[in-house]
């Protein structure tokens, strides 16, 4: 069995082994779990019942993980996406008044469309189409998005009263948990110490506790019910398929899941010095976005926390296929998880971040016709905490500026056309 998995995932090939791939995955695991909570409680407000998307969603992040780790052979995890989910209950739900059955119809013919597009030329038009600086800047922009999450998450970084964002406050135990966190895992990270990140999670959850931040007392105390997912398995609507609503939101999420996983992929195999991956990592994302539709879920993208696999040394898909298992091992183990906190798992999303940063390097700010989509990608990402609004800005500034000094032809015709697509979908959430 070792030897057919050795074997069919290629590890010496990729210069791995099953212990540092199980490794990646668990450490995948831990910097990604907390969407189970996250992602179900933001579908709650759609109307999705609590126990319900926590099901929905842990099923999701299994199959999305298989998907990609048998078909792809990436360390890549598809979970739903922070910011997509929130598109999914406050603009196809709450502001488009689609019930949450038809914004998972929405779903599920946008993966049907992504689907098709994985599978035909078009995914490699789309992605020849984007310039190396956007490519590069896109990496850049998720690192930056990366630790601006992790900030929050131990929190340094606060809303401010006078100002957008606001130093934390630095006497709360829990903040202090986190720096104390960031000091362990810098050590142990640039020692290059064994399972750096995992040992990270487990000192950060002590110190935790030792701040008395976490109550290990709790875990145990609670249990999930399988009861209430039976009337969101499978429980999708058509009934307004031809209705403006409808296919403005088909319309826009489709974009949205095209570029923002065109991007996350092309940057995560970049990581791994793999670009070969892209077409069979696409089309397990296409693929993933149809059945999370089906499970009950918002759409799953190529999520940021994949780097902590990749920096651990993930290389194959086994990686991503320990990460799903832990997922689905998490309908048991949820009340352990539970006790994980922000302030140990921050210190590993801003490292991840400062790697991803250094991409900054291959843009071209000399030639500011590059240049300067690229800083609005940087820039917009994190600022506008929206991945797929600031790859709109950078893709649509791209061809103006091109336009504006007379290098028109520089431009691919396909990027013209999604530059305009980025365009109308902007119109769209105005209207």
């Amino acid at each position: 069995m070792l030897q057919w998995l050795k074997s069919y995932f290629d590890l010496s090939g990729h210069e791995t082994n099953l212990k540092r791939e199980f490794m990646a995955g668990l450490i995948s695991f831990f910097t990604i779990v907390y969407i189970i909570a996250v992602n179900a409680s933001i579908l709650a407000e759609a109307g999705i019942p609590l126990e319900a998307g926590i099901i929905a969603t842990i099923l999701t992040c299994v199959v999305g993980c298989w998907l990609m780790g048998i078909w792809a052979n990436a360390p890549i995890i598809l979970v739903p996406g922070m910011g997509i989910n929130a598109m999914f209950t406050y603009t196809l739900v709450l502001s488009m008044g689609l019930s949450w059955q038809e914004a998972l119809g929405v779903v599920v013919v946008s993966g049907i469309i992504v689907t098709i597009v994985s599978f035909t030329r078009l995914s490699q038009l789309l992605l020849e189409a984007i310039p190396h600086s956007l490519k590069h800047a896109i990496t850049v922009g998720l690192g930056l998005f990366l630790t601006l999450i992790g900030l929050e998450k131990g929190g340094l970084i606060v809303k401010g009263e006078s100002s957008l964002l606001a130093l934390g406050d630095m006497t709360n135990p829990f903040v202090i948990a986190t720096i104390l966190s960031i000091i362990v895992t810098v050590i142990l990270f640039i020692r290059n110490v064994p399972a750096n990140f995992l040992i990270s999670i487990i000192v950060g959850t002590v110190i935790a506790g030792l701040l008395g931040v976490v109550n290990f007392s709790d875990v145990g105390n609670s249990s999930i019910s399988f009861e209430s997912y039976a009337s969101l398995f499978g429980a999708i609507s058509f009934e307004k398929v031809g209705s403006f609503a409808f296919l403005v939101a088909v319309f826009s999420l489709t974009m949205v899941l095209l570029f923002e996983n065109i991007g996350l992929i092309n940057g995560h195999l970049n990581m791994i010095n793999r670009p070969d991956k892209f077409k069979r990592s696409f089309q397990a994302n296409g693929i993933s976005i149809l059945t999370s539709g089906l499970f009950g879920s918002s759409p799953t993208v190529s999520t940021v926390e994949t780097a902590a696999g990749i920096v651990a040394g993930g290389r194959t898909g086994v990686t991503a296929i320990v990460t799903g298992s832990l997922f689905l091992l998490s309908i048991l183990a949820i009340p352990f998880m539970a006790i994980i906190p922000g302030s140990a798992i921050a210190p590993i999303l801003i490292i991840i971040g400062v790697l991803m940063l250094q991409s900054v390097k291959q843009i071209d700010f000399h030639d500011l016709s590059e240049g300067i989509p690229a800083f609005l990608v940087v820039v917009m990402i994190p600022f506008s905490y929206s991945i797929a609004d600031g790859i709109a800005f950078g893709f649509i500034a791209y061809p103006l500026v091109k336009l504006a000094i007379g290098k028109a032809k520089e431009v691919p015709a396909t990027l013209y056309i999604i530059a305009a697509l980025f365009f109308l979908t902007f119109v769209a959430h105005v209207y």
